[in-house]
């Protein structure tokens, strides 16, 4: 494990945006996502090395996920087969993932990092467009009166990649869930974002732990993001209700292209 007693001690106004992007990544994480945007790059300039930093920002932003499963419960057990399904397949995918990521050298992770931000960013951009051509191939199955049967095995097979990229850095993981369940005729949005976020929980919290065991946690700035996010997704509720989605996707990608552009230009 690399140790980081050698690393300068962050000033004042670095600990302030680093509480300021965790509160703002809550919000985002709780009415559209990409909240990793923030909280990443902010994590990051705390003079911690790549992987340490990706890695306490999992560790912070999971307990505001784990709420979300309590919240949509009553869906996961009406649809517990499917649930069971998306679980095994996070935790498969997101336990490869975490792992890839701590033998990923540092240097190499870090020319990784905008290449990743930039891939995240076009997911949200394309999210937009992509939903509605699900929203249409819904329609022309109802009128045809037919129903996709969702293949199980290539379900879980792909879910697991996905969880993979969770484990492995994970900003937009959760519009490709939604995509990846529609497309292998999942229609209620309800049981949509129940799988989706059963999956994601496990994925991220699986490498949560493996994180936490291979001593890669910086806890100083772990508990100060976890607890800005907390009170930013507690705070986001009236916002959700306020702001059009399409103004939320349109911020999240705007600030992920920008933290790409940043990346690309320090190296």
């Amino acid at each position: 494990m690399t140790h980081l007693s050698g690393l300068s001690f962050p000033i004042a106004w670095q600990w302030i945006w680093l509480v300021v992007a965790a509160f703002l990544a809550g919000v985002l994480n709780a009415v559209a996502g990409g909240g990793s945007f923030l909280s990443f790059p902010a994590l990051l300039g705390m003079n911690m090395l790549p992987v340490q930093a990706n890695a306490t920002n999992t560790v912070a932003i999971w307990p505001g996920q784990l709420t979300s499963v309590a919240a949509y419960w009553d869906d996961v057990r009406r649809n517990r087969s499917s649930a069971m399904l998306m679980a095994l397949a996070g935790l498969l995918g997101g336990t490869v993932g975490a792992v890839v990521l701590l033998i990923t050298p540092q240097k190499t992770f870090l020319h990784l990092v905008p290449w990743l931000l930039l891939g995240a960013a076009c997911t949200f951009a394309i999210s937009g467009p992509v939903s509605r051509g699900l929203e249409r191939l819904k329609t022309a199955r109802r009128e045809k009166a037919t129903a996709a049967v969702p293949r199980r095995l290539p379900l879980f097979f792909a879910a697991a990649m996905v969880s993979f990229y969770v484990g492995y850095f994970g900003a937009g993981a959760g519009f490709l869930f939604m995509t990846l369940l529609a497309l292998f005729g999942y229609e209620d949005i309800h049981a949509i974002n129940a799988l989706k976020v059963v999956a994601n929980t496990l994925a991220n919290g699986i490498a949560f732990v493996i994180f936490i065991a291979d001593g890669q946690v910086v806890w100083r700035f772990c508990l100060a993001a976890m607890f800005a996010a907390a009170i930013g997704g507690y705070a986001s509720a009236s916002m959700a209700r306020r702001v059009p989605q399409p103004v939320l996707r349109g911020l999240v990608v705007a600030i992920g292209l920008s933290m790409a552009a940043w990346f690309f230009w320090r190296q």
